[in-house]
């Protein structure tokens, strides 16, 4: 979708942002997103150290940069949860940050203008977060990139079999001061950013009376600057009991919220100890959120041992009755230091590392379920789901449910850019044009306050249309 809104990528790399903050200011720094521009030799030669923070999704990308820092005798200092869980899986790479940075930084800078860094830091379990510095926003082009990134809080009270959350931030939920994340919140409102800020925390709402205080904060800020800025985060199912909590997520200017919602069946949610998500009506907690004025992007896992055959009619009707729009589904897949890593691992059943990339169709362990019908059958939900006229289908549902409150957000040229391609794109050009061209006119004639919403969401569409016709 990023070629309706001309921009180069989703989200700025926050934790290379936040460490940067963390070294001298006298030091020279070149910040290189690869999501925004390639890595130039000249960029290696002109630097002293190379600094590389990375997922799972990474470790094709990592490896080429190391090959080149090799080629070009430049040391390496790599961070982020794909050296956390694995970095002796790279004997190559010289240096290790391993754990969350706040409190080893000051040894690896010292280190560092010594001549002589370690060979591996280790962070102290689960470091508090007051002294995380606002991130370095100067180093990068803030028009390259749809949505800006801050983080309140770290960890998740849950204990899902199949998350490496708690693995790497642990279970007890760590939290700046509101005062702390609204400087954060100011930096960029001085930058000049006036759109979407994504909070990406493990579980909003992990530590309710801290998230509290935060959103009255937020509000009060909202209030002083009477800045247009929305936010979407990420929150447990269990948001739904607290309508208090919804309300001042609303007032504050949360637009969206990431829920795992995984599988409509309680045998499987069981089998992963989802225990929020169990004994409640998953459609009507949906629809709690979207009333309110959150719109709720869904996570959905197919491939736990529990699954029966018909696991796919199963999610495939939850996700079209729940009108969960923005339906993120993935096969399991068992990432290193989990519960269920572990098991499978003890079973005999582990296949293969994970790629970290839960929408490639393929599976790193041995199924209950047939691997091939199971691989086959993701595809073919995922198609199903995305297929235009089933799409349409799903954003009508949401928008009978959906009231939209916490105000309007401004209007941007790349919002009328994106909506004249969309027109092309996909009323002219693509498949589905006639679903998309009777939806849209549906949509401005009997709803027109939420055409623009209808609009963001037939993009999204295309997006995993593209992401299911590569499965």
């Amino acid at each position: 979708m990023l070629r309706f809104v001309a921009k180069k990528a989703a989200f700025p790399p926050l934790g290379l942002l936040t460490v940067a903050a963390m070294l001298p200011r006298d030091w020279e720094l070149r910040f290189v997103d690869l999501n925004v521009r390639s890595l130039n030799d000249a960029d290696l030669r002109w630097a002293d150290y190379v600094f590389i923070s990375a997922m799972i999704v990474h470790e094709a990308s990592v490896r080429e940069i190391v090959r080149r820092c090799a080629a070009l005798d430049r040391q390496i200092i790599a961070g982020g949860p794909l050296f956390t869980t694995g970095h002796k899986n790279f004997p190559e790479i010289p240096h290790f940050v391993l754990g969350e940075a706040e409190a080893i930084m000051p040894q690896v800078v010292a280190d560092l203008q010594r001549g002589s860094p370690q060979p591996v830091y280790r962070a102290p379990a689960c470091p508090g977060l007051a002294q995380t510095p606002v991130p370095r926003w100067d180093l990068i082009r803030m028009r390259d990139y749809v949505t800006m990134s801050a983080q309140f809080s770290r960890g998740c009270p849950f204990d899902c079999e199949f998350c490496d959350i708690i693995v790497m931030n642990g279970r007890v939920p760590r939290t700046k001061s509101p005062e702390q994340f609204i400087a954060e919140l100011e930096a960029l409102r001085r930058y000049g950013w006036k759109d979407m800020v994504f909070v990406v925390d493990d579980n909003f709402i992990g530590n309710k009376a801290r998230t509290r205080a935060l959103l009255h904060a937020m509000i009060a800020w909202r209030e002083r600057t009477r800045t247009q800025m929305g936010f979407l985060t990420e929150a447990s199912i269990n948001l739904a009991d607290d309508a208090d909590l919804i309300a001042l997520m609303v007032t504050a200017g949360f637009r969206k919220v990431f829920v795992g919602i995984e599988t409509p069946s309680a045998v499987s949610l069981d089998e992963c100890h989802k225990v929020q998500n169990r004994g409640r009506d998953l459609v009507a907690a949906v629809q709690v959120l979207q009333r309110s004025g959150l719109e709720v992007m869904g996570g959905f896992i197919v491939g736990f041992d529990s699954d029966t055959r018909d696991i796919f009619k199963q999610q495939f009707d939850f996700i079209q009755r729940s009108g969960v729009v923005t339906a993120m589904v993935g096969l399991l897949t068992a990432l290193p230091r989990t519960r269920l890593f572990d098991r499978l691992k003890r079973e005999g059943r582990l296949l293969a590392s994970s790629t970290g990339n839960n929408t490639d169709a393929t599976l790193n362990f041995l199924p209950r379920l047939n691997r091939d019908y199971l691989e086959s059958g993701y595809r073919e939900l995922m198609r199903r789901l995305y297929e235009p006229r089933n799409y349409y289908r799903r954003i009508r549902v949401f928008l009978k449910t959906y009231h939209a409150a916490g105000g309007r957000l401004r209007l941007s040229w790349s919002d009328v850019s994106a909506f004249l391609k969309s027109l092309w794109l996909l009323g002219v050009w693509h498949r589905g044009r006639l679903a998309y061209c009777r939806f849209s006119l549906a949509t401005l004639f009997r709803r027109p306050g939420q055409f623009r919403v209808a609009i963001e969401m037939a993009i999204i569409g295309h997006h995993f249309r593209c992401v299911a016709d590569r499965l």
